[in-house]
């Protein structure tokens, strides 16, 4: 076998190095000890020293392993750290020298020498040749049992490729096994795609801090895995604060912006003191934003500012405050399109879109509807203190029905999870029996009949009205016939317009992103919520008047 040549790197050793003298060779030295290595030859020594005044102890000890091994080379080379025990100077200075050297590892092996050098010079090429730097192993050498003897003691490598050693591989893998069953509560999921995006997400929560978004249905369970990825990271210490939840869905106009960055008293009508904020809240922590994709332009762009900064503006503020917390956001829309009309900032997207996992709904993964149905009747056992069993034939049947395509589960978790806690409260004895999991199955079909089509909207075209009103009735319908008699033809048709638009959107600031998407182009301060609020309180209407007015006339 062809044994490539060894070159060494190390750093002079000023005070286990010292001695230009005869009883030098009485002496253990480790840069020469490690020269002397019987049946491991170095065939070229970089010795790295400090200091001009170091250069004739380098040169002597130079000397010296000439004097018994010829062949190596010893190259001296002076590296301009003025102060040895300052890390800066002494990292920046081994990484340059790392950068230009000409490494050939298909030709030479590598030792890195720590045994020399301050504690910090050794610390700096541990991390250097751990990090591929200086692209060789770790070489320790120790004097020898008996002093005075000339021997040259003991020299150790340690290769820092981890995947080399199987015992502590395995520690790693067992490791990434629990944290895996962790996100997953322990549950046996069999579900191929769901595993493997399981075991990323795992990678990714204790190696990144960077965003991560989680898309995918409702009850999908992004909130119960970002909280377990928030649990996960505090166990490893990889955060101190805490983990801080908001849906944005429920945050509007200056409540909003009060609510996610604080605001100082004072602010706006109401701030009667200080607030601190959910950003602020969650320094040092996890903050989790569902529904993200119901933030208003103006939230947005806050938002931005604090992800890439760690600084933000409260509200009424003149003074930033910092906050250092991991993002993770949930949402079951698609924010590409979102963006492509206008109502989701691209530079936002792009931001919180390195890390984007769309989590399956249940009736995506029917094979993990049985080990989600024992986890849930071991969960209901622990929390009631009350055991319940389905009798075989029973469970057989409600498994046929839970993973066949007549379960559309629209609900996913949540109604898997409300259904097996009917059966369990219901159990008598402690055992499900057929009867009840048909009494069961019939109450899903009529929940999941009234829900209507995919979208899991109450207001499709099956249950809408046969004969919605027309949009020139609306203002009628909402007002009452006198008042809206009373309004100019110009308003009232201006109103006829805006009131079918508030019937399609989800929320008041969607409304006003789709209503004021061109004139807000031109605005520097942009709040679209507050805008269409007070355009309807001149006629006397509120946002929650309308949607009950409004209630199944239109597809949302």
């Amino acid at each position: 076998m062809n044994i490539k040549p060894v070159t060494a790197i190390g750093f002079l050793g000023t005070q286990l190095d010292s001695g230009m003298g005869a009883g030098r060779w009485q002496k253990w030295r480790p840069s020469v000890a490690l020269c002397q290595q019987p049946g491991q030859p170095v065939a070229r020594l970089e010795l790295l020293y400090t200091g001009e005044r170091h250069r004739r102890l380098a040169e002597c000890v130079q000397g010296d392993i000439a004097s018994f091994s010829p062949a190596t080379d010893v190259r001296l080379t002076l590296l301009p750290i003025a102060d040895p025990w300052d890390f800066g100077q002494v990292y920046s200075a081994l990484y340059d020298w790392a950068h230009g050297y000409a490494w050939a590892p298909d030709e030479w092996q590598y030792w890195v020498h720590i045994t020399t050098g301050t504690h910090v010079a050794q610390i700096c090429l541990f991390l250097l040749a751990e990090s591929r730097h200086l692209p060789g192993v770790l070489a320790q050498t120790s004097p020898p049992r008996r002093w005075g003897t000339g021997e040259p003691g003991q020299l150790s490598l340690i290769d820092l490729d981890l995947s080399r050693y199987d015992a502590i591989a395995r520690r790693f893998e067992a490791a990434q096994r629990d944290a895996v069953a962790f996100l997953k509560s322990g549950i046996a999921t069999r579900n191929a795609r769901f595993n493997a995006l399981i075991d990323e997400i795992e990678r990714v929560a204790v190696r990144s801090a960077a965003p991560i978004l989680l898309t995918g249905p409702t009850g999908a369970g992004k909130s119960f895995l970002a909280r377990r990825m928030a649990q996960l990271k505090r166990e490893r210490k990889l955060i101190s604060g805490q983990f801080v939840e908001v849906n944005c869905a429920t945050l509007h106009g200056d409540g909003a912006m009060s609510a996610l960055f604080g605001h100082k008293k004072g602010a706006f009508t109401g701030a009667a003191s200080d607030r601190a904020g959910l950003l602020k809240s969650a320094d040092g922590g996890v903050l989790f934003l569902d529904e993200i994709g119901e933030l208003g332009p103006d939230e947005q762009a806050m938002l931005l500012k604090a992800i890439e900064e760690k600084r933000f503006y409260p509200l009424g503020s003149d003074r930033e405050v910092g906050s250092n917390f991991q993002l993770i956001a949930g949402t079951c829309r698609d924010l590409r399109r979102e963006v492509a009309a206008g109502r989701f900032r691209e530079d936002l997207f792009s931001r919180i879109n390195l890390w984007t996992y769309d989590l399956p709904g249940l009736a995506a993964r029917p094979e993990d509807i049985e080990p989600n149905i024992d986890h849930l009747l071991a969960l209901h056992a622990s929390e009631q203190g009350r055991m319940a069993r389905f009798h075989p034939e029973a469970r057989s049947a409600f498994l046929r029905f839970a993973q066949s395509e007549e379960a559309a589960w629209r609900g996913n978790f949540r109604d898997l999870s409300s259904s097996i806690t009917r059966l369990a409260t219901l159990a008598e004895g402690g055992r499900i029996t057929q009867a009840q999991v048909e009494a069961e199955t019939a109450r899903l079909r009529w929940l999941w009949a009234r829900q209507g089509p995919e979208s899991g909207s109450e207001s499709g075209p099956e249950s809408a009205p046969e004969s919605a009103p027309a949009a020139a009735d609306w203002p009628a319908r909402l007002l009452g016939p006198e008042k809206a008699a009373a309004l100019d033809l110009f308003d009232r048709l201006q109103l006829a317009a805006v009131l079918p638009v508030c019937a399609q959107s989800a929320s008041l600031s969607e409304a006003g992103r789709r209503l004021f998407a061109q004139s807000r182009q031109q605005r520097k301060a942009v709040n679209d919520s507050d805008r269409l609020r007070k355009y309807l309180l001149r006629f006397g209407l509120s946002w929650e008047q309308i949607r009950q007015g409004m209630a199944g006339s239109v597809k949302p």
